[in-house]
C-alpha cells in the first residue's frame, strides 16, 4: 500500500457521519444520493431498521463524484469500521484492489461479484420481480403499448427492461414495449428532467404505463406519468406514495434486507455471493394502501400465481445478463 493510499490530505478526504463515535458498521451510497427515493434509499432504510433495532450506530459516505471510491472504501477501513457495504455495481474494480489490503475487514457489495475472501456479493434476481410487474402493466394497459426507462445503459439495467418485457407479452403477446435508457455515464441515474422528457415522448408513442428503473431519474418519470394521467411502476424501494393512485406498483428489490443482514451478521457475515429473488424474498411487487385500487383481484391472482410457477421452476425468465440477449425486447 502507498503513502498515497495510507495519508490523504484535506481535499481528498471525506465526510463521515456517525451516531456515536465508535460506529461499527459503515455504508458508502453510490451517486444520487441517499434520499434518491429508489436504490440507495432501501440501502438506507436498511441500515437504519439496523440502528433501531439494536439501538446500534454505523458510519455512512455518500459520493459526490467517481473519484471519492477508493478514498471513501480506504478510509472507512483505516478508521476501523467494520463490515462496509457499498451499494452499486460500480465499485466493483475498486473493491477488487482495496478489500486485499485490509483482509481483516470484511466487505459486502450490492449489484455486483467481487471474488475476494473477504467480500460479500449480493446480486438479485431483478429478472423475475420485473416479469411480474410486466404481467401487470399489460394487464393495466389499455392501449397495448408500455414503456420501460432505464437509466445508465448497462447490461444490469437491460436485465430489469428483459424481465419487464418478457412479462408483459406472457400476458398480452400482441402490445408493444418501447424501451429507453437516460444515458451512458452515472450522470443517468441521477436526471429527473431526462426521466421525463423520455415519458413524455413514450406517452406520444401511445404507452400508458411506464417502468422506471433509473434510480433519481425515475423520479421524473413518475412525476410526468401521473401529471399527464397515465400509470407508472416504481423500482427498488415502494414508491407507490409517491403519487397515490398513479402508482400501480413497485417492483421491490429488498436492498434493505440486504444492508440490514449484513450490520445485523457484523464481523461474522459469511462471504461469498448471495443470490436474492423471488424464492428468497428478494424482489416482488409492493401492494398497499397506495395502490389497492388499481391491482384487481384478478391481477394479484394471476402474479401470485406466476411467482410461484418461477420459484417452482415451472416458468423460466430468461436473465439478460447470461448472455446478454432477450427474446421479448431488442435494445
Amino acid at each position: 500500500m502507498t503513502l498515497k493510499h495510507t495519508f490523504m490530505g484535506a481535499a481528498a478526504a471525506l465526510a463521515l457521519t456517525a451516531g456515536g463515535a465508535l460506529a461499527d458498521p459503515a455504508v458508502v451510497f453510490d451517486l444520487g444520493g441517499k434520499f434518491d427515493k429508489s436504490f440507495n434509499e432501501a440501502a438506507f432504510n436498511g441500515a437504519e431498521r439496523w440502528k433501531e433495532e439494536t439501538g446500534g450506530s454505523y458510519r455512512e459516505v455518500e459520493m459526490q463524484s467517481e473519484a471519492q471510491r477508493e478514498q471513501a472504501l480506504r478510509r472507512l477501513a483505516e478508521s476501523g469500521s467494520n463490515p462496509i457495504v457499498m451499494t452499486g455495481f460500480a465499485f466493483g474494480n475498486v473493491l477488487s484492489e482495496v478489500a486485499p489490503d485490509y483482509p481483516d475487514t470484511t466487505f459486502a457489495i450490492i449489484d455486483a461479484v467481487v471474488e475476494e475472501p473477504n467480500v460479500r456479493s449480493v446480486v438479485f434476481k431483478e429478472h423475475e420481480g420485473s416479469f411480474l410487474v410486466g404481467m401487470m402493466a399489460a394487464m393495466a394497459s389499455e392501449s397495448g403499448t408500455v414503456g420501460f426507462i432505464g437509466g445508465m445503459d448497462i447490461p444490469l439495467i437491460r436485465k430489469f427492461a428483459c424481465g419487464y418485457a418478457q412479462g408483459v407479452l406472457a400476458v398480452n403477446p400482441d402490445a408493444t414495449v418501447i424501451a429507453n435508457m437516460a444515458g451512458t455515464t452515472p450522470a443517468a441515474w441521477a436526471d429527473p428532467v431526462k426521466g421525463s422528457e423520455l415519458t413524455q415522448a413514450q406517452i406520444s408513442q401511445g404507452a400508458d404505463v411506464v417502468y422506471a428503473a433509473a434510480g433519481a431519474t425515475g423520479v421524473g418519470v413518475l412525476q410526468t406519468a401521473a401529471d399527464q394521467d397515465i400509470l407508472s411502476i416504481g423500482v427498488d424501494s415502494n414508491q407507490n406514495y409517491l403519487h397515490p393512485g398513479e402508482v400501480l406498483t413497485s417492483m421491490l428489490k429488498r436492498v434493505d434486507n440486504a444492508v440490514y443482514e449484513v450490520f445485523a451478521a457484523g464481523d461474522a457475515v459469511e462471504t461469498g455471493v448471495n443470490v436474492m429473488g423471488l424464492e428468497n424474498e428478494g424482489v416482488g411487487y409492493a401492494l398497499d394502501e397506495h395502490n389497492a385500487d388499481l391491482v384487481t383481484a384478478e391481477m394479484q391472482a394471476a402474479v401470485d400465481e406466476a411467482s410461484a410457477a418461477i420459484i417452482a421452476g415451472e416458468t423460466e425468465v430468461h436473465d439478460y445478463m447470461s448472455d446478454e440477449s432477450c427474446p421479448a425486447l431488442s435494445f
